[in-house]
């Protein structure tokens, strides 16, 4: 059976066909149509100029670096701050008004706050990482929560280390919970990324080629841009996914 929500290439086929309607139907009733939706064969064009290019790859290197460790780092705080809330019912208590307000603000509104008092090359890992916490803190938790009791306490009777209830009994709980953060985690440390690089303008970042684009009408340049932010999203997702799903299928039981 086919996974819920799985692409297939007729459906992108088209869309793309549909795209490539609206831009030429643009073009022919506006003289400069094409500024406003860039086809998908311009798109593409701009795409492949853009490849060889040392910028290019040095573009996508900084943005993607800043991404990711704001998506590592928050991995590790969020897994830590929900092992520690396991252990001490205040300390949850105390962080669940954060974790809500999180959950709640618009995205855009840590962006301007978090540029008085950030250098904006900073930025897009602090944002990032504060939207990535939620997610997995709170499925961790709920993976500690559901922990089988019976076999926590049979451990404790005879003594099992804790290294050993760590791996034998609480990793196959979590490691599902975290799966299904990691999911919804992944996408959301991109765009929150992003759209923190576009409001910031670090120097050498996708945001900054985004924002230029818009600027000067360079279509073309905004959908390969912004293409190449879905193609780096999706790779990344599939290897931590198969990383993850590695460790449940060997944990899990």
């Amino acid at each position: 059976m086919k996974k819920a929500g799985a692409i297939r290439p007729w459906a992108v086929a088209v869309w793309l066909l549909v795209w490539q309607g609206g831009s030429m139907a643009l073009e022919a009733a506006y003289p400069h149509g094409g500024l406003l939706l860039a086809s998908p064969l311009a798109a593409a064009a701009r795409l492949m100029e853009l490849l060889p290019t040392a910028v290019f790859w040095q573009t996508v290197g900084r943005s993607a670096g800043h991404i990711l460790a704001g998506f590592f780092l928050s991995c590790l705080l969020a897994v830590a701050a929900a092992a520690l809330c396991a252990r001490f019912r205040r300390m949850g208590e105390l962080l669940s008004p954060l974790v809500a307000a999180a959950k709640a603000v618009p995205v855009v509104s840590f962006i301007i706050l978090a540029l008085v008092w950030l250098d904006t090359k900073h930025l897009s890992l602090f944002i990032s990482a504060l939207m990535v916490f939620p997610p997995i803190y709170l499925n961790v938790a709920e993976g500690i929560a559901q922990t089988d009791r019976g076999l926590l306490e049979m451990a404790r009777v005879f003594r099992v280390p804790f290294s050993r209830q760590l791996r034998d009994i609480y990793l196959p709980s979590v490691l599902p919970y975290f799966r299904t953060a990691m999911s919804l985690a992944l996408g959301l440390c991109w765009k929150s990324g992003a759209a923190a690089e576009v409001i910031g303008l670090p120097d050498g970042t996708i945001g900054e080629r985004l924002y230029t684009a818009k600027v000067y009408f360079q279509t073309p340049d905004l959908f390969a841009w912004t293409a190449v932010i879905v193609a780096v999203a999706v790779v990344f997702e599939k290897v931590m996914l198969r990383a993850v799903d590695a460790l449940v299928r060997r944990w899990g039981g």
